[in-house]
């Protein structure tokens, strides 16, 4: 076969199909339609194969991307599975959800030349094959007698379970809220990412042997500690991620009107207020509403709230479309559907209507000086350019805080901003704990979030001394006095032998 070069392979990046913005604003269906079988072969024929790709190290949780899409080129749609499967349980939702163009496709060689290999859409897809077939990979697993803890069932606990799970042992998960999924499930909207792929991407852990303990909330019903001590876990991984909205402390913000975009998303996603009245979930959301902030987070709270019957959206953002943490997808299909973007300008007071609800915002303007510590240049108020507009409803989407239960129901060392702190293996302050994703660095993606759950279970299953195949074994693990009977210590492997009594 003759090697690809760019300029062998095809020059356009195949164009993902969507419902047109007229369409999709009056449903949750989801935008985003998916690729074709023809789109997928065309698109993967892009891939130059690289005998040292890059995409790979830059994938948080080290999918083989070349291999799985390899196996599409084949037209081995299942051994595309088997490779993208063994890495990641998730793939038809981070193939929706993750921001590819900054990990994998932001080093992809194509991109150098050309509009990069699109790797996300790619995943997506073969993760659609494997749903509408119903393929799912489980393992042989010996059981080990080990117990292992998971608190939360979002993706880093969804990682963090599945490769404690394969490793033989016996995985509970506990989630809050009345359905497993956390963030996935409450804080993306479904025509981002719809509930039966959820639903049947969780149904894959199930399968592997995993319980799941719903409307259970750990460090109330009881303590991280009495997993250990009372309950008998080995050892206990915390992902509860990081829920608790931010807010600016300016006047008005508890005037009637005012909530977070987890409150509006977690309504709308887990407690169908979309669907009211036959769900009884009301929202009384405004017909002129104003998200703060410019997020993912955020053009899902506008986006929604479109859906939900707003005539005018407004984003609010204080510094420029080119510093926001959006990926360029979200932003674009938010214009498409009729938000209103009013960058360079900052909240200074939310507006009373004299009987305790919103009727406007002020804000300023605002212009860019030097870059402040996470690279972005800071804002810097413009003096006497300060104006108002109408609202009636004003949502927050501007980052979120570390839930303090874990804090305040155990002893675990937490930093200054109240996350857990970790050491570089993930695990806690306490023995046999272990945390990672939102709860660890703060509001991140769902791939880096899976990430830690893996990097958190590989650590668990070198503290319990479970043989990790994954793992190149160090060099001291070979040195004989390491050994007893040609034994690793640390696998903590026995075998029991029977002595002749009274032998010389």
């Amino acid at each position: 076969m003759a090697k690809k070069t760019i300029r062998t392979i095809p020059q356009d990046r195949t164009s993902m199909p969507v419902q047109t913005p007229i369409e999709r604003v009056k449903n949750f269906d989801e935008v985003a339609i998916g690729y074709s079988l023809e789109d997928a072969l065309v698109e993967s024929e892009r891939c130059l194969m690289c005998a040292n790709p890059a995409c790979v190290p830059a994938c948080p949780v080290r999918i083989d991307i070349p291999g799985f899409i390899q196996k599409i080129v084949d037209k081995d749609y299942r051994g595309a599975y088997d490779v993208l499967s063994d890495a990641n349980l998730l793939a038809a939702i981070c193939g929706r959800v993750c921001p590819q163009e900054d990990q994998c496709e932001a080093v992809c060689p194509v991109g150098d030349t050309l509009e990069p290999v699109a790797i996300g859409r790619l995943e997506r897809w073969v993760g659609d094959q494997a749903i509408d077939k119903g393929w799912s990979n489980v393992p042989y697993m010996e059981a080990n007698g080990y117990r292992i803890g998971i608190v939360g069932s979002g993706p880093a606990g969804i990682a963090c379970a599945a490769d404690m799970a394969k490793a033989g042992c016996d995985v509970t998960v506990y989630e809050a809220f009345h359905k497993p999924g956390g963030v996935l499930r409450y804080g993306i909207p479904e025509f981002r990412l719809p509930d039966s792929v959820i639903a049947t991407e969780i149904d894959k852990l199930v399968k592997l042997g995993v319980k799941i303990e719903c409307n259970t909330l750990v460090g109330r019903l009881f303590t991280i500690a009495q997993m250990i001590d009372e309950l008998g876990f080995d050892a206990v991984f915390v992902g509860t991620g990081a829920g608790t909205p931010r807010f600016m402390d300016i006047p008005g913000e508890f005037l009637n009107g005012v909530l977070s975009a987890n409150e509006l998303l977690t309504r709308c996603n887990l407690m169908q207020a979309g669907d009211f009245p036959n769900h009884d979930t009301p929202l009384g959301l405004g017909k002129q509403v104003a998200i703060i902030g410019s997020g993912n987070t955020a053009m899902d709270a506008m986006r929604v709230s479109l859906r939900m019957g707003a005539d005018k959206v407004y984003c609010i953002y204080r510094r420029t479309i080119e510093e926001s943490p959006a990926r360029n997808e979200e932003i674009e299909h938010a214009k498409e559907e009729g938000v209103e973007f009013h960058w360079l300008s900052n909240p200074l007071e939310i507006l009373d209507d004299g009987k305790g609800n919103v009727r406007g915002m002020r804000c300023i303007r605002m212009e860019l000086g030097e870059p402040d510590e996470s690279g972005r240049r800071s804002p810097i108020p413009v003096q006497g350019s300060e104006f108002e507009f109408k609202a009636d409803t004003i949502v927050y989407a501007i980052g979120t805080s570390a839930n303090p239960i874990m804090g305040q129901t155990s002893n675990i060392k937490l930093n200054k901003w109240g996350f857990i702190e970790t050491d570089a293996n993930m695990a806690t302050s306490l023995a046999g704990v272990y945390a990672g994703g939102d709860i660890v660095t703060g509001g991140a993606t769902v791939i880096l979030a899976m990430g830690a759950g893996r990097q958190a279970a590989a650590s668990m299953k070198a503290y319990l001394g479970i043989r990790d195949t994954d793992v190149v074994y160090r060099n001291e693990r070979s040195d004989p006095e390491n050994k007893l009977f040609g034994i690793v210590r640390e696998e903590r492997n026995f075998t029991r032998i029977r002595t002749l009594q009274g032998a010389v």
